[in-house]
C-alpha cells in the first residue's frame, strides 16, 4: 500500500497521479500531489516504478498502513527500492539487475 510521498524528492510532475490505475493521488497546484484515496490503492507498485525521482513508497503489504515516515523510509532506503528491484534505474530506463539475470541463466 502506498505509504509516503517525500516532500523533499518529489518535483510535482504528477507522474504518479497519471499512472495510478485506481486514483489514489490527488494533484496540487503547485505542490506535490497528495495520497488522497490511500485505501484504494491495490500495492501494484506503479507509481513508485514511474516516479523519476524515487519519491514514492509503496509497501508490499496491501492489507495494512504500516505509518512509515519519510524519514524512515529514507533511513532504511526504501525510497525506489522496488524499482531497483526489478532492474529499473534512475530516469526510468529499464536494466536487468545481475541478479534477476543469473537465474534467467
Amino acid at each position: 500500500m502506498i505509504e509516503v510521498i517525500s516532500s523533499s524528492r518529489c518535483t510535482a510532475c504528477n507522474i504518479c497521479v497519471n499512472v495510478c490505475p485506481t486514483n489514489v493521488f490527488d494533484a496540487v497546484k503547485d505542490g506535490i500531489p497528495v495520497i488522497a484515496r490511500q485505501d484504494d490503492c491495490q500495492t501494484c507498485f506503479m507509481c513508485e516504478v514511474w516516479c523519476p525521482d524515487d519519491a514514492l513508497y509503496v509497501s508490499p503489504n496491501a492489507d495494512v498502513v504500516e505509518g512509515y515516515d519519510e524519514a524512515e523510509v529514507e533511513a532504511r532506503n526504501l525510497f525506489g527500492s522496488y524499482r531497483r528491484s526489478v532492474g529499473w534505474v534512475e530516469g526510468g530506463r529499464p536494466r536487468p539487475a545481475p541478479d534477476i539475470l543469473q537465474r534467467l541463466r
